[in-house]
């Protein structure tokens, strides 16, 4: 199977450097953009499928996949340390962030946020599928500063917090979902890098990932965004169901090593098959035979 050298995912590289830091970079940009904030507010979170949608979608999905097998080194072991190491100061950051969720929607107006949010998650999603139409876009970073501009009301400021906890709750599952989903793709890092086309699951999770700013919109597709990452997960994956040849193969091979030579390495020609021609009887025309095609 092909691993993904996607271009985005190597500019950031060079930016940051690490695979730390470049793995915390992709699953903490949500938190930092405003994304998950206006999730949040949007009602995106309200239920537990909801929540676990938002974190394959935000802080897994393919640029995790792609960082964790096609950009990160060591054994899978070490992988998941790396994991953990990003994994548990996200979660921590989500929770407080959703329970801060009441003071960033004080600051801002929130449905004009919510717009440029949507347009930040489409952007990252046409990205995800091409960097060649990711060239023609603006930067998700441009978008959402102007996006804070165009909403921001710093008159407003009231610092609250957040009073219902089942919405926090949701939030960190969300979070957690994510980095358990990492934790994931580095445990079975070398199965999937056997048998998974990194490349066809970037596609299909950006498909994914395009649905959700449509809820943002106030577009009604429930868990559309994650039934689409769980076929594309689906069609990502090769797996080897040939197994009975697969296993005939070396017997069959075994058994041409057992036979008897004459001493050259060559099979004896007393146990070569011999072949019988048969010529077809042109009167014959019988074509009801059971299993048999009528031109045999």
């Amino acid at each position: 199977m092909s691993t993904s050298q996607h271009p985005v995912a190597l500019r950031m590289e060079r930016i940051v450097g690490g695979d730390a830091r470049l793995l915390a970079l992709v699953m903490m940009l949500p938190l930092v953009d405003g994304v998950f904030p206006a999730l949040i507010l949007a009602d995106a979170l309200d239920d537990p499928l909801g929540a676990v949608q938002v974190g394959l979608l935000i802080f897994g999905g393919s640029a995790t996949v792609a960082v964790i097998l096609a950009e990160m080194d060591g054994t899978p072991r070490e992988q998941a340390a790396v994991v953990m190491l990003v994994g548990v100061p996200l979660i921590l950051l989500a929770a407080v962030q959703a329970a801060l969720a009441p003071t960033f929607e004080s600051l801002i107006d929130i449905a004009i946020f919510e717009r440029f949010a949507a347009l930040v998650i489409a952007a990252i999603a046409a990205k995800t599928a091409s960097a060649t139409i990711g060239d023609y876009l603006p930067n998700p970073v441009v978008v959402i500063g102007l996006g804070l501009v165009a909403s921001i009301d710093p008159t407003g400021l009231t610092v609250q917090v957040m009073t219902d906890p089942v919405l926090v709750a949701h939030a960190t599952l969300a979070a957690a979902i994510g980095v358990a989903f990492a934790l994931t793709i580095a445990l079975t890092g070398p199965y999937l890098r056997r048998y998974m086309d990194i490349d066809r699951f970037r596609f299909g999770s950006a498909v994914a990932l395009g649905l959700l700013p449509l809820s943002l919109l106030g577009m009604a597709f429930g868990q559309a965004p994650l039934a689409a990452l769980l076929v594309a997960a689906i069609f990502a994956v090769d797996l080897p169901l040939g197994g009975a040849d697969s296993e005939t193969e070396p017997n069959a091979a075994a058994k041409l090593s057992a036979l008897p030579d004459g001493g050259d390495g060559t099979a004896s020609s007393e146990l070569e098959p011999s072949v019988v021609e048969v010529e077809d009887d042109p009167d014959d025309e019988t074509t009801d035979t059971p299993g048999r095609a009528p031109w045999l």
